[in-house]
């Protein structure tokens, strides 16, 4: 039998430390060791409980969530998942803790909330038994990454589909900002709560030479733009196959997830077949799996992120294990691979 998952709590309210209690012991494979109501009491509570996992507040007195993480990823690297309001602001302070390295973010419930935290238990799970390296400090993406190397790029015809989940936010980070300014069409589901996808999507833009927006209902795949998915319960697909565009609709959730992975490669692998290349990257669960097999058998190309350099090896593992993965390469090298699948052959000049 694995051992308990060990967790030390921290929040300045004692309301929200009692629900995490409850929900998180709840799981007889999670133990919680400790509560912290400030930085500077979590800071002794990580010295002499020794979590293995810590659920960080963003917004607390003295010293803020994210300036303890970076202390946390510099001094004493270890999972920790943010515990962040779904707000604006909240949004853009829960992005900026997972490009410092935070495992991933929880949205604190709402008022007359049914399921408050609900998937909290998996992830810490997933943040305890991950194989993740936590010696360093994760390095955040300040500028963007000049584009080197596709000077003479030409793309092909070709749409490109990218899944993610737990771990995306940085792996796409150093995806898409290394695309240049004219990528093929370029489509994109990480799971996400609703409130942070916009917030994503324009961080993305900033840092990328490509448009990078939310997607909306009959957007058009045009060259140099890559669309993500809106977070909520619409499903996104790309339809018809003469002018490919985004289709969103009200759905159900697919593999557990909506928008989901599977639905959107799905899609992409009956408009596009051979003309696709599907990316699977870091993620829990099985989300994408189906769909990137769909896209292979289809005739598109297909690549998974490999396990060292994933935050979490789950979704890539599962697609690799039922044979929808063609080529595994580190997150690091996945854009060149991208494009070399998707650059136009041009005969040498003499």
């Amino acid at each position: 039998m694995l051992d308990k998952v060990k967790v030390l709590v921290v929040d300045d309210s004692a309301t929200m430390r009692g629900l995490l209690r409850a929900v998180l012991s709840a799981d007889p494979e999670i133990q919680v060791v400790g509560e912290a109501g400030d930085a500077m009491e979590a800071r002794g509570a990580i010295k002499s409980l020794n979590p293995d996992v810590v659920t960080l507040d963003i917004e607390m007195p003295n010293m803020n969530g994210l300036e303890f993480l970076e202390k946390i990823m510099t001094l004493r690297p270890m999972p920790v998942i943010m515990v962040s309001t779904l707000t604006h602001r909240g949004a853009q302070a829960t992005l900026s803790a997972l490009e410092i390295g935070a495992f991933d973010c929880i949205g604190k419930p709402s008022q007359g909330d049914s399921a408050p935290f609900s998937g909290l238990a998996d992830v810490v799970k997933a943040a305890g038994r991950s194989k993740r390296n936590y010696t360093k400090p994760v390095p955040q993406v300040r500028q963007p990454v000049k584009q080197q190397g596709y000077e003479n790029y030409i793309p092909a015809r070709k749409i490109i589909a990218i899944g993610s989940s737990t771990g995306g936010v940085e792996a796409l980070i150093q995806v898409i900002s290394k695309f240049p300014k004219n990528c093929p069409p370029t489509v994109i589901t990480q799971h996400m709560p609703p409130a942070f996808t916009g917030s994503f999507a324009n961080r993305l833009d900033r840092l990328s030479a490509p448009v990078v927006k939310e997607a909306e209902d009959g957007d058009r795949l045009e060259v140099g733009k890559v669309l993500l998915a809106p977070g909520g319960t619409r499903q996104m697909e790309v339809v018809n196959q003469s002018s490919p565009r985004i289709s969103l609709q009200e759905g159900d959730p697919v593999s557990g997830h909506c928008p989901s992975v599977d639905v959107l490669f799905g899609s992409v692998a009956k408009i596009a077949r051979k003309n696709a290349v599907g990316v699977i990257l870091t993620g829990m669960g099985r989300d994408g799996a189906s769909g990137l097999l769909e896209m292979r058998e289809a005739g598109a190309r297909t690549i998974g992120q490999d396990e060292k350099s994933c935050v979490v090896y789950g979704m890539p593992k599962v697609a690799f294990e039922i044979g929808a993965v063609e080529t595994q390469h580190a997150i690091g090298d996945i854009t060149d691979q991208i494009y070399k699948l998707t650059a136009v052959r041009r005969d040498r000049v003499a």
